[in-house]
């Protein structure tokens, strides 16, 4: 896998992920722990491609 394709790869697992989050938060029984995990996984997709980017 090249490092652009790479790069795309975890730019749509950051939206997927975003889209998650976004409608977990619209329910009133979503589990705050989950959207927790969500977003810090979230935070690492965006501190890797950063990563990929500048290297």
């Amino acid at each position: 896998m090249s490092k652009s394709s790479h790069i795309q790869e975890l730019h749509r697992k950051h939206q997927s992920l975003s889209e998650k989050v976004d409608q977990e938060q619209r329910h009133p029984a979503a589990d705050p722990m989950d959207i927790a995990a969500m977003k810090k996984e979230k935070l690492r997709l965006k501190e890797e491609i950063s990563r990929l980017s500048t290297a």
